[in-house]
């Protein structure tokens, strides 16, 4: 677990079903990240099982679970992932509509790339992300990251690729 002066940041289980199912049927998630077609709990179950839990399993590090420490209410997610795609270790961030723009999302990544500089001692972390979305791309500035180039994953979309050095945290 990491912990940040706001925030607790965890492993996903597959308790964490009912959070998911929220987060990934958002607008914001269905926009700039896209449909995962997880409609149901036994769908957000699966999702967590084959996402997040294997990704623990395979790489050692994947995606957290945020909650506020004052009431432990989950408001997101923020993380590492490994894309066949991508050469880098990518952070990614999402968040329920009501905990945008509190900050969290700086709080969280910071944690979260701490984590990858100290405990699996990454020297280069990217982030990817819609070219229409502006607040990712403002918040992996705000991080330091710099816009390297477009890429396209291999569902063929186009999204900008931002990278930093995690040496200079």
């Amino acid at each position: 677990m990491l912990e940040t002066e706001r925030l607790l940041l965890d492993k996903l289980t597959v308790e964490d079903a009912p959070f998911m199912l929220e987060l990934l049927n958002t607008p914001l998630w269905l926009t700039f990240i896209g449909d995962r077609g997880v409609r149901t709990l036994e769908d957000a179950r699966k999702y967590i099982l084959n996402g997040a839990i294997k990704s623990y399993e395979q790489f050692g590090f994947g995606p957290f679970l945020i909650r506020l420490k004052s009431s432990e209410t989950p408001v997101g997610m923020c993380g590492l992932f490994k894309r066949d795609t991508l050469e880098d270790i990518d952070i990614g961030f999402a968040f329920l509509p009501d905990s945008i723009g509190k900050g969290y999302g700086f709080e969280a990544a910071t944690a979260v790339m701490t984590y990858a500089r100290d405990v699996l001692s990454a020297t280069r972390i990217v982030g990817i992300t819609n070219p229409d979305n502006q607040n990712s791309i403002h918040l992996l500035e705000k991080l330091g990251f710099h816009f390297e180039r477009r890429v396209h994953l291999s569902a063929g979309d186009e999204v900008l690729l931002f990278a930093t050095s995690v040496d200079s945290l």
